[in-house]
């Protein structure tokens, strides 16, 4: 199993890029937007890895981020998607938006990437938001919605921002971080003044230093 490849690049094409790696050449599947980001020739770079090996096939899947990784391998684990499915998904998709679509089940923003209709999205929503460990705050919601006041008080304010967070980590663990090292990063950030997509796209930027 390859965790990664670093070394110094040698080719970009269309849909892969070669690395060179004391004298052996590496050749590597990625997202045209990877493959954009991932430098120029010549400059050593680092790749996180996925080592696809079947009867028929043996291939190297690249990207530059572990959270596209952890987003790929979910992806392939959901029926029906392949890896050149998942790879255009990573091509047009954040690993944060992705997170985000999958624990508010939003079926639109799936079905915005290509290839990807209304049933492949609800298939994917489906397998995929079992694996995310969504706390849920029932009682103080209740309690809120029982208070009968259109001005939000203190106590409602603080349920929003609570359940704004909890999605956030929820969508941060999708992508392989545990809830402590989730919450020690949040403690950096002002989190009530952020929506859950800067919660989650802030934690990504703490997270992967």
């Amino acid at each position: 199993m390859l965790a990664y490849i670093k070394g110094t690049l040698e080719m970009k094409m269309t849909d892969y890029i070669v690395i060179d790696v004391g004298g052996l050449g590496y050749k590597i599947f990625m997202s045209n937007t990877g493959i954009e980001r991932i430098g120029n020739i010549g400059e050593i770079i680092k790749v996180y890895t996925y080592y696809k090996v079947r009867e028929d096939d043996i291939s190297i899947y690249g990207f530059n981020t572990n959270e596209e990784l952890r987003m790929f391998e979910l992806l392939i684990s959901v029926s029906g998607v392949g890896a050149k499915t998942a790879i255009t998904m990573l091509a047009v998709c954040e690993p944060s938006e992705f997170a985000l679509a999958i624990i508010s089940e939003d079926v639109s923003a799936l079905t915005r990437i290509p290839g990807v209709g209304a049933k492949s999205a609800q298939r994917i929503i489906l397998e995929l938001k079992d694996k995310i460990k969504k706390e849920q705050q029932i009682e103080q919601l209740t309690k809120a919605a029982k208070s009968g006041q259109t001005v939000k008080t203190k106590l409602e304010e603080k349920i929003e921002n609570d359940a704004k967070i909890e999605e956030a980590i929820a969508a941060l663990q999708v992508l392989g971080y545990n809830k402590k090292e989730i919450e020690k990063a949040f403690e950096k950030l002002e989190k009530e003044q952020l929506s859950t997509e800067e919660l989650i796209r802030k934690g990504l930027s703490l997270l992967g230093k």
